[in-house]
């Protein structure tokens, strides 16, 4: 639920891009950074588990630090 003051104008286009960036995060179990729209990198939440580790190291994930 979003709260806007009445006196506030809404972008539509901002709305739509949250609305796809909750059905990525919903769907996927990621993350999205600012300004996100569908086709950029998500953000994959860490392991927690060594093995959860080790199968990733072979999913191939773009890792940055």
């Amino acid at each position: 639920m979003l709260y806007y003051p009445l006196t506030t104008g809404r972008n539509m286009n901002e709305i739509l891009r949250l609305i796809d960036a909750l059905q990525t995060t919903d769907k996927y179990k990621v993350a999205t950074p600012a300004n996100w729209k569908p086709g950029d990198p998500v953000v994959v939440p860490a392991p927690t588990t060594i093995e959860q580790a080790d199968e990733r190291l072979k999913e191939s994930y773009d890792c940055k630090d």
